[in-house]
C-alpha cells in the first residue's frame, strides 16, 4: 500500500514506533550536550569504592562544539527573488511576532546536537493577533517522515504529555498531514489514541519543516556534530576524573600499616568504612607496639595533564575549533592574521550550516505565506535567507574594505549596509532618513527658488557707428 493511502491512525502507529526507536540516542546526545552522560571507560568496581568520596569531573567539550558554531548562525532578514533589499513584510509581519529571533537560535542548538529540529506552523487561536504561528520543536518530540522520491515531508507526529491535577499524565498527540491536521489524546497507557479535533486545510504540503544537520543521500534525517566527539569527551572526563582521584593521594600520600586488622578501621558508629575512608585518615594512633605506620613517595600528575592536552587537539582537529577555544593557549598571544587563519575551518562549516539551514527557513516562509495569502508568490520560490557573517573580523577592517568598494562603484549602498552588519530594521530607518533629508533639501532648493529676487536684465550693448 503506498504511504499515503495510509489511515491518519496507521500514520500516528507508524510515526510513533519509529520516533521511539530513535527516542535513546537523540537522549544520549542531548546529555552529552547538557553534560550528564555517565562516566565511561572506568571499571564498575572502582566506581562503586569512589561512590563516597568522588563525583564525575565533566569536560564538557560537546556543549563547546555545537555552541562555537550555532554563535556564527545569526539571521537578519529574508530577500526576495529580483529584490535588493530585505522583505520588511516577512521580517515584521511574520518573523518578529513568532520571536523568532531567540527561537530559531534554539533550533540551530537542537539540530546540531540531536541530528535535527523541527518548525511548526499553523492558523492563530482567535484573539492571536499573528497571522501565522510559528514554533520551533524539540526532536524529542516530534518526527516526520519524508517521501523517497522527492525528499519532501509526507506526515509529521507531535507528541507530549501533560500533568493532570490528579498527578496522573496524559498524552496527546498532533499528526500533521498534507490536507489536515488532527489532534489525538490517550486516556491510559497502552490506549488507543482518541480522535479530539481536526482541521481540513487542504494546503497540499506538510506544515512541518526539518532543520536538519548533516544530511546525506542515504540519511536525511542528519547526523549530530558530536558523533566524532564524544569518545574523545568520555576519555578527557574520565581522565579527569581520575585526576581528581590522584590529588586525593597527591594531597594525602598513602599510607602503609602492618600489625593491624580490618576491624581497627571502623567509624564513630562501629560501621566499617571504605577502603579510601581508611586511606585518607588524617590520625593513626595505636598502643599496640607491634603496629607500624609509613607512607610511599607521592605521585605526579603530568601524565594526566599531557593526555587531557593531547585529547584536546584531537578534538580541535575534528571540530575545526581554534586551540585557544579548548584551553591550549601558548605564552605568545598570537596576531590578528593568526586568529583568522586558525578560526578558517570554523568560519566554513559556519557558512555551510547557513546554506543548508538556510534552505529550510525559506520553506518556512514560503508555508507562511500559503496559510495566510492562500497562495505563494512567484519571486518567494527564490526566497534568499540572509545571513550574519560568521567571520569575526574587526568592525574598521570591514568598513574599510566596504567603503572602498562603495567609491569604486562595484557595491550598491543597501548591500554596503548588510556587510556592515546593519539589520533589514536598521537599514530602512537610514534608508527613510535618507529620503526625509532628501525632501527636505528638495524643498530648501524650491523655497530659494521661489522667494529670490529676479535678477537685473542686462542692459543692451550700445550700438556701433557703422562708419
Amino acid at each position: 500500500m503506498p504511504l499515503t493511502d495510509l489511515e491518519p491512525l496507521a500514520w500516528v502507529r507508524r510515526l510513533a514506533s519509529e520516533h521511539d526507536r530513535q527516542m535513546t540516542q537523540l537522549k544520549l546526545w542531548n546529555s552529552w550536550y547538557e553534560g550528564e552522560q555517565p562516566l565511561s571507560y572506568m571499571a564498575p568496581e572502582l566506581l562503586m569504592e569512589l561512590d563516597d568520596r568522588m563525583r564525575q569531573v565533566i569536560i564538557n567539550w560537546p556543549q563547546l562544539v555545537v555552541d562555537s558554531v550555532e554563535e556564527r548562525l545569526d539571521i537578519e532578514g529574508f530577500r526576495m527573488g529580483g529584490a535588493e533589499t530585505a522583505d520588511r513584510d516577512l521580517w515584521d509581519s511574520i518573523w518578529q511576532p513568532n520571536c523568532l529571533d531567540q527561537e530559531s537560535q534554539l533550533g540551530h542548538v537542537d539540530a546540531l546536537t540531536m541530528c535535527r529540529s523541527f518548525v511548526i506552523l499553523g492558523t492563530p487561536d482567535e484573539g492571536d493577533s499573528r497571522p501565522v504561528v510559528i514554533t520551533v520543536e524539540s526532536p524529542l518530540q516530534v518526527f516526520a517522515e519524508r517521501d523517497p522520491r522527492t525528499r519532501k515531508v509526507i506526515a509529521a507526529l507531535k507528541r507530549w504529555e501533560e500533568k493532570q491535577p490528579d498527578h496522573s499524565r496524559l498524552k496527546f498527540a498532533t499528526l500533521y498531514l498534507p490536507t489536515m491536521t488532527i489532534w489525538y489524546a490517550q486516556q491510559g497507557e497502552g490506549s488507543e489514541w482518541t480522535e479530539t479535533d481536526r482541521d481540513e486545510h487542504d494546503l497540499g504540503v506538510v506544515p512541518v519543516v526539518p532543520l536538519v544537520n548533516r544530511a546525506r543521500v542515504s540519511d536525511r534525517n542528519g547526523r549530530s556534530e558530536l558523533a566524532p566527539i564524544t569518545p574523545l569527551s568520555d576519555a578527557a572526563c574520565k581522565i579527569a576524573t581520575d585526576m581528581m582521584v590522584g590529588a586525593e593521594y597527591h594531597a594525602l600520600p598513602r599510607r602503609w600499616a602492618t600489625g593491624i586488622s580490618e576491624d581497627d578501621f571502623k567509624d564513630p558508629s562501629g560501621r566499617t568504612v571504605s577502603a579510601l575512608s581508611k586511606i585518607i585518615g588524617r590520625v593513626w594512633t595505636s598502643k599496640n607496639e607491634k603496629v607500624q605506620f609509613g607512607q610511599f613517595s607521592e605521585a605526579s600528575l603530568s601524565n594526566f595533564h599531557e593526555t587531557l592536552n593531547t585529547l584536546a587537539r584531537m578534538v580541535a582537529a575534528m571540530s575545526g575549533l581554534p586551540p585557544t577555544y579548548l584551553g591550549l593557549a601558548t605564552d605568545n598571544p598570537p596576531s590578528a592574521d593568526a586568529i583568522r587563519a586558525a578560526e578558517a575551518r570554523l568560519v566554513k562549516r559556519a557558512e555551510r550550516k547557513q546554506r543548508a539551514l538556510g534552505e529550510a527557513w525559506e520553506e518556512v516562509m514560503r508555508i507562511a505565506l500559503l496559510i495566510r495569502d492562500g497562495s505563494v508568490p512567484p519571486e518567494a520560490q527564490r526566497l534568499e535567507t540572509l545571513w550574519r557573517d560568521p567571520s569575526t573580523p574587526t568592525f574598521a577592517q570591514t568598513a574599510d574594505a566596504t567603503v572602498k568598494l562603495f567609491a569604486a562603484g562595484l557595491l550598491p549602498k543597501e548591500i554596503a549596509w548588510e556587510r556592515l552588519g546593519f539589520s533589514a530594521t536598521q537599514i530602512t530607518r537610514m534608508q527613510g532618513m535618507e529620503d526625509a533629508a532628501l525632501t527636505r533639501l528638495t524643498a530648501a532648493d524650491l523655497h530659494a527658488l521661489t522667494t529670490a529676487p529676479p535678477s537685473p536684465s542686462p542692459e543692451p550693448a550700445p550700438a556701433g557707428d557703422g562708419g
